[in-house]
């Protein structure tokens, strides 16, 4: 949430992100006139309180002075203002009420380092690792679609069979990578001195208010026991979309001490989100699905130290990728494609040689992003009510959020899964995941069950 001073003092670049952002339905002149109709009336409940004291303070002294028809015009008069009064703060109550809703439809403002620009296209890349030493591949890369279907480790079809379009089974060798890929992320940022939390699955509206993600995002989640277009109450529950959301929240309306800081936590969750983007090569497979785990990472900072911890944050989460020996690329995205509540966000994207894309590097392949790394400034502190106390003796002050994957599994498992493709159609397990794997070297496949195994149709 924008500060209203921040509104008032600023509206052009207020103006600026919102059409620059694509938020759509916000009008920021209205949302300026309804603040200053609001501080109107705070201005005018003022005076009228100050005049109330005055003429209440003034019957005691009427009546003692035998005046007694000065003090029932002054008793009326007090009366007159009471009534004023009340309906005065009502209405600027219902104002203050408006205005809380629509500040959390404004965007944040980009960063004045953001590159201009209106989409994906004008996205920035910063640098690429990892190209200058490539493994040796199959002329051919088969997708990782296809190669988990041959290797028996990715299942689509009884994923939808079990639980719609968009959720999977992963199987065999391709669960033990995925178990092996958590636990190697989380002992990584162990080092960086994360402190581990497992959060609470279902978030509540109040939370995901707090991170920005509702009102905005409401049609992308999972509801829990309520049609997707109800109205929410603050304590209706959703399936977390990101582990952003608990963990930011987890001390919403608190004040932290400047000894605190930074806080740096990371989560393992399963996250969950109904948009499923278009259908073909673009998200066939395991690369954009309902269900999907990853480790993020959150930190909160004080105000002045944001920016360098930024930088800190993409090191931290581009660590997994350089010890999986993954090629990769860091983009500075543009204020188009950067999203509604960052000030400054970075995408780091792993190489996917499996499929050629338009966009992808001269070497073949396709980006896949794997983390977004965001400052979110005091955006979400003012949200969730996040502070803390530069001194003792000092008052409370908005600290910043920053937050970054690190990193989403699914598309590293995609990534490892082409990268790391043998010419007989096996996987090899990057080095650094072996003591994860029971020292397993190479993903082979197993054997198939049910008559399906047998090339049969399925069962009556």
């Amino acid at each position: 949430m924008l500060d209203r001073t921040y509104l008032r003092e600023n509206p052009d670049e207020v103006r600026d992100a919102v059409d620059r952002k694509g938020v759509d339905g916000v009008d920021v002149d209205a949302i300026l006139a309804l603040d200053e109709e609001w501080r109107e009336l705070k201005a005018r409940g003022d005076d009228l309180r100050h005049e109330r004291n005055e003429v209440s303070s003034q019957i005691g002294q009427l009546k003692q002075d035998g005046k007694e028809e000065e003090a029932q015009e002054a008793i009326d008069r007090s009366q007159e203002l009471k009534a004023e009064l009340e309906d005065v703060e009502e209405r600027a109550d219902e104002l203050a009420e408006r205005l809380e809703r629509d500040l959390l439809r404004l965007p944040n403002v980009p960063h004045e380092s953001v590159p201009v620009g209106d989409d994906e296209s004008d996205n920035v890349e910063r640098y690429r690792e990892g190209f200058d030493d490539l493994r040796e591949m199959p002329d051919d890369v088969t997708p990782h679609y296809d190669l988990g279907e041959e290797l028996d480790v990715l299942d689509f079809e009884r994923g939808a069979k079990v639980s719609g379009g968009g959720f999977q089974f992963v199987k065999g060798g391709g669960a033990r990578l995925e178990h092996a890929l958590v636990q190697f992320m989380l002992d990584v940022h162990r080092e960086q001195e994360y402190v581990d939390v497992l959060p609470p699955i279902p978030v509540n509206s109040e939370s995901m208010e707090g991170t920005g993600q509702l009102p905005k995002f409401a049609e992308d989640a999972y509801r829990v026991g309520a049609r997707q277009d109800d109205e929410y109450e603050d304590d209706d529950l959703w399936l977390l979309p990101t582990a952003e959301v608990p963990v930011t929240n987890m001390y919403r309306d608190e004040i932290l001490l400047d000894d605190d800081l930074p806080v740096k936590h990371q989560a393992f969750s399963p996250n969950f989100r109904r948009e499923a983007g278009e259908h073909g090569t673009e998200t066939r497979g395991y690369v954009r699905v309902h269900q999907f785990h990853k480790v993020e990472l959150v930190n909160f900072v004080r105000p002045e130290e944001s920016y360098d911890r930024l930088e800190g944050l993409l090191d931290e989460a581009e660590e997994v990728l350089r010890r999986l020996e993954l090629p990769y690329r860091v983009l500075d995205m543009c204020t188009g494609d950067m999203g509604f509540t960052q000030a400054k966000k970075y995408d780091i994207e792993v190489w996917a040689p499996g499929d050629d894309m338009e966009d992808g590097p001269a070497e073949g392949g396709r980006w896949l992003e794997v983390s977004s790394v965001s400052n979110f400034e005091d955006f979400q502190a003012r949200r969730a009510g996040l502070r803390y106390r530069p001194e003792r003796h000092e008052g409370a002050e908005y600290l910043h959020t920053l937050n970054g994957s690190g990193v989403a599994v699914p598309r590293v498992m995609v990534a490892i899964m082409e990268y790391y493709q043998n010419e007989d159609g096996t996987v090899t397990v990057p080095e650094a995941l072996r003591p994860y794997m029971g020292g397993q070297e190479v993903i082979e496949g197993h054997d198939r069950v049910g008559e399906s195994a047998l090339g049969a149709g399925e069962r009556d």
